[in-house]
């Protein structure tokens, strides 16, 4: 089976999307089936080009047997709402166009969001004439809705209508949790064309390694208790309750708060670190992939956050379980679905969004009781061994693409036939 796969975001670039479809397309290349990604040059989330490569109408790679085609994009920081929509849809264009010189597709199965690579993925299905799977690893446009970066209502009417459209019209929809399938459910989609995959982690890369490592020391943190949140500094994740905690302990010396990412708001985080004089925050620029599993090892525990709205009772960050799968508690700031993983897994402590106070008292409570952090970080371990590996997650995937590919008759079958 040759699956073609649209995506907006892919290695080197380090967010959950891109390690998502990369290591599913490498399971699936592992798995004997051909894997081609179409996606832009890397450039997220800054707008700038990763060294060693340029923004070119065509260019074509392979990483780990999946063949890599990288179409021209308007490139654009990820902040801001013009740039970015001009970055979504050159994409579209692009990738729609470069397609055709992608042969013999079996499926074509785009992510969203974002939403107009979710969209190309339909206009390329219909110039191969081949089923069409698409993925949706957040809510559009509800999740920019529920922090005010679209407030206009012809705007969001239009999305809501392009929403729709794209449910109705996918052959077969893969989405990330329950209540994604309820939500497109609810948008007139028969409940049995969704399946749903999680995300999960890679164990083999995210496998539990000792404490006191090289990055601990680069960073003077030998002896402290160091409190880390890795990822996206955006709009929805209200990192501003991590700066209020910060000023909370500012006596506690041996606590550190490590923040390191990229996005919208980390500008504005940084200045605010400075105005607050918080010397017990540390801010680092995003990090290579292959170092994140050396400073998951380096943290005490990893802060998961979002916003308090209802929107965001949906998601399950994918953070979650790279820190489970190398024994970290967790310290949930989320409720819904991925409230119930920590709290059926037993593998870290819940909290109220947004309460930084409750923040605080966590990160005490866990710097005080060593055994209650080790068996937290035990619980971890098992619970993504047995439900979220993601070996296993992109076989279930597999199952999910194979119902809507027709079945090939085998080599033999064909010769059988043609013999009588």
């Amino acid at each position: 089976m040759h699956v073609l796969f649209l995506t907006h975001y892919f290695p080197p670039e380090v967010n959950a999307p891109a390690s998502r479809t990369f290591e599913n397309a490498r399971q699936w290349v592992r798995a004997g089936h051909q894997v081609t990604v179409v996606t832009c040059s890397p450039n997220h989330p800054n707008g700038l080009l990763y060294p060693g490569f340029r923004n070119r109408w065509v260019q074509w790679e392979e990483q780990d047997g999946i063949r890599v085609l990288r179409v021209k994009t308007y490139l654009s920081a990820n902040k801001g709402f013009a740039g970015r929509i001009l970055n979504y849809l050159s994409y579209m264009v692009s990738a729609t166009l470069f397609s055709s010189l992608v042969h013999g597709v079996d499926v074509v199965i785009s992510t969203s969001p974002q939403f107009f690579c979710g969209l190309a993925g339909y206009f390329v299905s219909r110039l191969k004439r081949t089923p069409w799977i698409l993925e949706i690893r957040d809510l559009w446009p509800e999740s920019i809705i529920a922090v005010g970066a679209i407030r206009n209502a012809e705007v969001i009417k239009l999305l809501e209508g392009l929403e729709t459209f794209m449910y109705r019209r996918a052959d077969r929809l893969v989405a990330l949790t329950r209540a994604f399938k309820r939500h497109i459910a609810g948008r007139g989609v028969a409940p049995e064309r969704i399946a749903v995959i999680t995300n999960g982690a890679d164990l083999e890369q995210f496998a539990p390694r000792a404490r006191d490592n090289g990055f601990r020391m680069e960073h003077g943190l030998a002896e402290r208790f160091v409190a880390s949140y890795m990822g996206t500094h955006g709009m929805a994740h209200g990192l501003d309750t991590i700066f209020a905690a910060a000023e909370l302990l500012r006596d506690h010396e041996r606590v550190v708060f490590l923040l390191a990412g990229d996005g919208a708001e980390r500008e504005r985080l940084l200045k605010r670190k400075e105005e607050l004089g918080l010397a017990n925050v540390l801010m680092l620029p995003l990090q290579p992939k292959e170092r994140m599993p050396e400073i998951i090892a380096a943290s005490d525990a990893c802060m998961v956050l979002l916003k308090k709205t209802e929107l965001f009772k949906t998601v399950i960050p994918s953070k979650l379980f790279e820190a489970m799968a190398m024994k970290r508690p967790i310290i949930l700031g989320v409720e819904g679905e991925s409230r119930e993983i920590v709290e059926q897994g037993k593998c870290g402590l819940c909290i109220e969004p947004e309460n930084a106070r409750a923040l605080a008292d966590a990160i005490l409570r866990l710097d005080r009781d060593e055994n209650l952090s080790a068996q937290l970080g035990e619980n971890g371990r098992r619970f993504v061994e047995a439900e979220f590996d993601r070996k296993t997650l992109a076989h279930r995937y597999l199952n999910a693409i194979r119902r809507v590919v027709p079945e090939k008759p085998s080599p033999i079958a064909v010769l059988g036939k043609e013999a009588r």
